[in-house]
């Protein structure tokens, strides 16, 4: 089961947060078609967030057909997003992990490493754009 937290940092609203995490979770293979989602009560205990938070979040995913609420019993997932397999994700996590470790050892702290990470991602996609046209 997915394990939810918020950062104040990200710029995102709390349910946003939630929905960004459920959705990378479901890219990740992490959670799988008939997985529950946390209840909306120990989110709101975990977090100390709005209950309509969470259902704003949930009823987002589920209007995305990605889960869908059974009164009473919870919120499951109906849909997944991965296209890869779990397998493969491996040696790439374990070369970003390095990569990581060489950025911290190169004095980035959390927020140049994701600005670098941003502007690199944006730049390689720009040109793979181009490379197509």
């Amino acid at each position: 089961m997915i394990e939810f937290h918020l950062d104040a940092r990200s710029g995102l609203s709390p349910y946003q947060q939630l929905v960004q995490q459920v959705r990378h979770a479901l890219r990740l293979g992490l959670l799988d078609e008939g997985d529950q989602l946390p209840k909306v009560k120990d989110v709101v205990a975990n977090l100390a967030i709005n209950p309509n938070t969470v259902l704003k979040a949930y009823r987002e995913l589920e209007h995305d057909g990605l889960v869908s609420a059974r009164p009473g019993v919870g919120t499951f997932v109906t849909a997944t997003l991965g296209n890869v397999s779990f397998a493969a994700l491996g040696p790439l996590r374990r070369d970003l992990n390095r990569w990581l470790s060489q950025a911290r050892k190169a004095g980035l702290d959390e927020e140049s490493i994701e600005a670098l990470l941003m502007s690199t991602f944006r730049d390689s996609a720009r040109s793979a754009r181009e490379d197509i046209a």
